[in-house]
């Protein structure tokens, strides 16, 4: 699409000048909007965690080129927020997690939405509040005051919807027809209507902001009811299986899955995950949709996603 692919921030390789170039990606497998999310994962940075390790991002900005020159930097890049999926499927939709009896449908949302709102919203407190375990642990009274994305520079922000959930490869194979849970597709949708409305509310509150919600939903639903047109051949099953697919749900890949023999002809890599060829798409369109297109925004980018 003409943007710089962020590396990730776990890169041994990460240099000062590469995220000057290229920018820098937080996203982390389990991740979610709440801290409490996929907590039966051995290691997994939620949005909080990724926004703190932001921060120090930031001091190794500003030891290189200077406050100044920092601040308009991150000022002028462009942010990425894409989560929500995992705070469903490894946290509400499985009983073994408290969230799932403590919330209805709409309640969890709305704990979702408060969460997130103070993850991106102005209100000021130390950096040591921020940082501290009380406050990266639980959803608590000075959370809600922290100095987040916002204070931090974020004023370009783009919250990328969910698709579809209930028709990702674990969840239909786990369903008595194979067909989409159109249960979790529901939730999904009720999502992106509440983060729509908080990102708008967010651009009437805070200063200077432009915070955008990138409506992905439509656009991965029919890739999957119509791969052809896409050129695609399978949208309901996995490219990485076990034992050639006799084995389901394979979760993850491990060295002893097996591959599909052209990943690029399925809509999902592995049980959860799309493939590379649908996440090019779906980015593409979800751009297209938010007339961001290379050349008329900053190339800058840094992603807590």
């Amino acid at each position: 699409m003409g943007y710089p692919r962020p590396p990730a921030f776990l890169d041994a390789s990460l240099t000062e000048d590469v995220i000057l170039e290229k920018g820098v990606n937080y996203a982390s497998g389990g991740g979610g909007i709440l801290n409490e999310t996929a907590s039966l994962f051995i290691q997994r940075f939620s949005l909080y965690k990724q926004i703190e390790l932001f921060q120090g991002t930031q001091e190794m900005i500003r030891m290189k080129i200077g406050g100044e020159a920092a601040d308009k930097f991150f000022k002028g890049a462009i942010y990425t927020v894409a989560l929500g999926s995992n705070d469903f499927i490894n946290n509400y939709l499985l009983p073994v997690y408290p969230d799932s009896l403590s919330y209805s449908s709409d309640g969890f949302i709305d704990y979702l939405m408060s969460t997130l709102e103070s993850q991106l919203k102005v209100d000021r407190v130390s950096a040591e509040s921020i940082s501290s375990t009380k406050c990266m642990t639980s959803f608590t009274n000075v959370c809600a005051r922290a100095q987040l994305l916002h204070s931090l520079g974020a004023r370009k922000l783009i919250f990328v919807g969910l698709g579809p959930m209930g028709c990702i490869p674990i969840l239909r194979v786990l369903s008595t027809s194979g067909a989409c849970q159109e249960s979790t597709n529901k939730l999904a949708l009720s999502f992106n209507q509440a983060t729509g409305k908080l990102m708008e509310d967010l651009n009437v509150k805070l200063p200077n902001a432009s915070f955008r919600f990138g409506e992905a939903y439509d656009a991965v639903q029919d890739i999957i009811n119509d791969p052809a047109k896409y050129g695609f051949n399978n949208s309901d099953s996995p490219c990485c299986t076990l034992m050639k697919g006799r084995i389901r749900p394979s979760l993850t890949c491990t060295p002893l899955s097996s591959l599909c023999k052209d990943r690029s002809k399925y809509v999902f890599w592995d049980e959860y995950h799309p493939t590379d060829a649908t996440n090019e798409l779906i980015a593409t369109v979800t751009m297209e949709k938010l007339g961001l297109v290379p050349g008329n925004s900053t190339s800058n980018s840094t992603n807590p996603s």
